[in-house]
């Protein structure tokens, strides 16, 4: 699984692994990784991990979070991206060890979901159907507007992962926290409708 490593000031504080799905970073005991430094904020970071990917989201704090120098307000974590909480240095490690989902031994067999496709509602692609066979499909263009959608044990769930424009699901705005989909869910890029088909 990945892990962090906080320091401050040079010094390297400790170093933390990302054993849940989604850890919170703050001030306040509340978090999974509690920064004591008042230029925290109570709630200032998260990160949500699925699969081998991790996502880095501020929670509108007060000092920003930053990535590589630039301010974010979510990022996919790549391997010794450097984050900037107020005080804090933390560098992003990735090891290629999946946290495990719950609590399940890992001598069980993990349920498979039904096959599932995404069927292109409208325009000069309408009727054709992209079948969901790997363990993460992404949809769009990249850094425009990219969904990705994931399969999990429990089913498939999709996530706004790049890009300013934001996708639909159902006629909501898709966020970066995976959404789990439903047998005829509609997904929306800019204007192409895609339906999630499952079984």
């Amino acid at each position: 699984m990945a892990k962090i490593l906080i320091t401050l000031d040079g010094v390297l504080e400790r170093t933390v692994q990302l054993t849940k799905e989604r850890m919170t970073i703050g001030r306040h005991r509340a978090n999974d990784i509690v920064l004591e430094h008042p230029t925290v904020s109570g709630e200032h970071a998260a990160i949500t991990t699925i699969l081998d990917d991790s996502f880095l989201e501020d929670l509108y704090s007060t000092n920003g979070t930053f990535v590589n120098g630039h301010r974010v307000g979510k990022h996919f974590l790549q391997h010794q991206d450097a984050i900037k909480l107020a005080k804090y240095r933390i560098e992003f490690v990735k090891d290629g060890i999946r946290p495990l989902s719950g609590a399940a031994p890992l001598a069980e067999t993990a349920p498979v979901p039904p096959p599932a496709a995404i069927e292109v509602l409208n325009g000069s692609n309408a009727g054709k159907r992209l079948e969901l066979s790997k363990l993460q499909t992404s949809l769009g263009r990249t850094g425009v507007q990219v969904v990705m959608i994931t399969r999990t044990d429990h089913g498939y769930a999709a996530a706004h992962t790049d890009g300013e424009r934001i996708p639909f699901l159902n006629g909501m705005a898709l966020g970066k926290q995976p959404q789990p989909l439903a047998h005829g869910d509609v997904l929306d890029l800019s204007g192409t409708q895609m339906a999630f088909r499952q079984g």
